[in-house]
């Protein structure tokens, strides 16, 4: 039975990819502060705060033949690495695409990254990208030949985020009315479905994949993205585009959050963030991209049992929505 030792594991990924352990039978050890939720069944939980000394004391004395690490905090993913080198055959990274150069062309595994945070810099979301590429080096210091996931954008049940979520419910609560969306140009979208992304990791650690890989999903363009929202809810509203100024300028937030269009980054001309991930090597090692569709579908599944007019964490309410599209007139 291998083990696995998962350093977070009570939300989202790292629960997923816990549950999906413990069903190929899996020893499975989650070290955490257990606030963000409850462990998958079957799973161990270790308690730990990772800012007090000796976080790592209860799980650095085993042998482990599976580490993973979800942390962006470069202080605890150094001293995780440190803590327990020596003791895991196999340890991945969870990245992100976040760490690579804005470019224009479809980035491989070897395109340049952006400048690495400070070694115990302790960062907040602006300083995200570099965060990630700081916690790579710190990774590759005590395991040269980790798994580095750099996942693109992650979506399905379960999302914490909402800003995949929030496309299928608005669609479904537009109903035969209007929906508001971003006009193009837009930068595309790359999703990749949670389950999948769990599932690829356990196998990538079970055949030994090392290095870098792009988890990330096909290109979509944000235009086709909302038509297939549209269409997975059953609406036959127009679609109604506005301009990506006249949005920005009455405070509606591309990407994700309160008052935001979800995943909606507009195309300025210059470098991307998003949406020109080659996602070839996760292809090769096994990966599987199943259609947005199917996800789409079991996304708005679980929004209508937990109520579609429920205050969510990101997006527009449906009132703020039709304000802004009488307004677009």
């Amino acid at each position: 039975m291998p083990s696995l030792l998962i350093l977070g594991g009570t939300a989202w990924l790292g629960r997923d990819i816990a549950r999906q352990a413990i069903e190929r039978g899996w020893a499975v050890t989650c070290l955490a502060r257990g606030a963000s939720g409850a462990v998958a069944p079957g799973a161990e939980l270790v308690v730990a705060d990772r800012d007090r000394p000796g976080a790592y004391d209860a799980v650095a004395g085993r042998e482990w033949d599976a580490a993973i690490e979800v942390s962006w905090q470069p202080r605890h993913v150094r001293e995780a690495a440190e803590a327990l080198r020596g003791r895991v055959a196999h340890w991945t990274y969870v990245s992100s695409v976040a760490a690579y150069e804005p470019a224009r062309t479809l980035i491989a595994e070897d395109a340049p990254l952006r400048a690495p945070a400070a070694r115990d810099e302790v960062v907040d979301g602006a300083r995200y990208d570099a965060a990630k590429v700081r916690c790579e080096l710190d990774t590759r210091a005590s395991f040269p030949e980790a798994l580095l996931v750099r996942a693109g954008v992650i979506a399905g049940p379960g999302d914490p985020t909402d800003r995949f979520a929030q496309w299928p419910r608005r669609a479904a609560l537009a109903g035969d009315g209007p929906l508001l969306a971003p006009a193009e140009p837009a930068f595309p979208l790359q999703v990749i479905d949670v389950r999948d992304l769990a599932a690829w990791m356990l196998d990538a650690i079970a055949s030994g994949v090392t290095g870098p890989v792009n988890a990330a999903g096909e290109q979509v363009a944000m235009r086709d993205a909302v038509a297939l929202a549209r269409r997975v809810a059953g609406g036959s509203g127009p679609v109604v585009e506005a301009p990506a100024a006249w949005l920005l300028e009455r405070g509606v937030r591309p990407w994700k959050g309160p008052d935001s269009l979800g995943l909606w980054v507009p195309d300025d001309g210059g470098g991307a963030r998003c949406g020109f991930h080659s996602p070839a090597r996760y292809l090769a090692t096994g990966g599987r991209l199943r259609p947005l569709e199917g996800t789409m579908r079991d996304v708005l599944e679980e929004e209508r049992s937990l109520g579609l007019g429920r205050p969510g964490t990101a997006g527009l309410t449906r009132t703020r929505e039709l304000g802004l599209i009488a307004e677009l007139g």
